[in-house]
């Protein structure tokens, strides 16, 4: 089965041995989440769950950034006239996809975060079974500050991995974490030098790719099943709110505020 081509805001590679690296495409955006984007990637892990060709998936990005979390945007004149709770509904059903595509995913399925990660690019990668980064990579979370609310099953999933004082310092604090403070929450599995990252993610995926592919998904089945509903079903809650929050007053104008401050800093920057 040969890979989709139809996916223009990833670049995926096969390599030796059914190693899949998806790798966000957008770096002039810092590889910015908006409905394209979150549509193509569902696609893109539906389509490598089911590949004969695949045994193991690393997902990564172009450029300065992992990702820079969801593309803020003030709602444009079609969306007002269909309303914003209403337009949320409609792109939400490629996040949610996203969502539950990571967790019913069969294979392995690393992370690698060669740079800043924001947002939902931090919550999802909790969802993988690995993540590596390197020394400068940076974790923020700023969704009390744009009046949203925990998604990806990170109100779940954070206080599980990193214990409920830094996971609350992340999700409610809005607190930008190391790279080394999350190898310390056991977020991070390892840390690898800029200079060879993909490399070394390469190496060590290739290494579980010779593995014998039913029994790492027999066996991921058996880390994974007893908790894929109730993970399904957490995300679902969070999408709910996540939606009622995204219609809010308090959240739009958050946001404009969130977008305003980041316009002075770069006017700012250039005197």
């Amino acid at each position: 089965m040969s890979y989709p081509t139809d996916l223009d805001t990833f670049d995926i590679k096969l390599l030796e041995h059914g190693v899949c690296v998806i790798a966000f495409n957008r770096p002039k955006r810092y590889n910015a989440l908006n409905p394209q984007v979150y549509d193509q990637w569902g696609r893109a892990l539906e389509w490598a769950a089911k590949s004969d060709d695949v045994r193991v998936v690393v997902l990564t990005g172009h450029g300065k950034y992992y990702t820079s979390g969801q593309e803020l945007t003030i709602p444009d004149s079609s969306e007002l006239e269909e309303g914003v709770e209403a337009a949320y509904k409609r792109r939400s059903g490629y996040t949610e996809k996203v969502i539950r595509e990571l967790i019913n995913f069969p294979k392995l399925i690393i992370a690698a975060i060669q740079g800043p990660v924001i947002g939902f690019g931090v919550t999802s990668s909790a969802i993988c079974d690995v993540i590596y980064t390197v020394p400068d990579a940076t974790f923020n979370t700023p969704f009390m500050q744009l009046g949203f609310c925990a998604e990806a099953c990170s109100s779940i999933l954070f206080p599980r991995i990193m214990g409920y004082s830094r996971a609350n310092e992340m999700l409610l604090m809005g607190r930008k974490f190391t790279a080394e403070e999350m190898k310390d929450a056991g977020m991070v599995a390892r840390i690898f030098p800029k200079e060879t990252f993909m490399e070394e993610v390469i190496k060590a995926a290739t290494v579980a790719a010779k593995y014998p592919p039913q029994a790492m998904k027999d066996t991921k089945r058996l880390i994974r099943e007893h908790e894929s509903k109730f993970l399904e079903d957490v995300n679902t809650k969070e999408m709910i709110l996540l939606g009622e929050r995204m219609a809010s007053e308090e959240s739009a104008n958050a946001i404009i505020e969130f977008m305003m401050a980041k316009h002075d800093r770069k006017e700012k920057a250039k005197l």
